[in-house]
């Protein structure tokens, strides 16, 4: 079950970032999304759209990669830095 999850969570952005190129494509080439008025604030969501879904894949398969340690190591760092304490 939990393996359906996590494709349904890695599907649902890649169909979100599809309809984002789309969109952009299709503002491109002039043809206007019925529920859209104007051409520059489809081409505006579509690149939000994409860059959203490219950003969330890439983020769960990041995490998921360090899970498993085996993200390079500039990922693997945590901040541990100590603060200096002058008491």
């Amino acid at each position: 079950m939990q393996k359906y999850i996590a494709l349904l969570i890695l599907v649902i952005p890649g169909i979100i970032a599809g309809l984002g190129i789309k969109w952009m494509r299709d503002a491109v080439f002039g043809e206007l999304v019925p529920q859209l008025q104007f051409i520059w604030l489809q081409f505006f969501l579509g690149f939000i759209f994409f860059v959203f879904g490219v950003i969330f894949i890439g983020g769960y398969i990041l995490h998921r990669e360090k899970k498993n340690k085996r993200a390079q190591e500039h990922f693997m760092k945590k901040n541990n830095t100590k603060k200096n304490d002058k008491s």
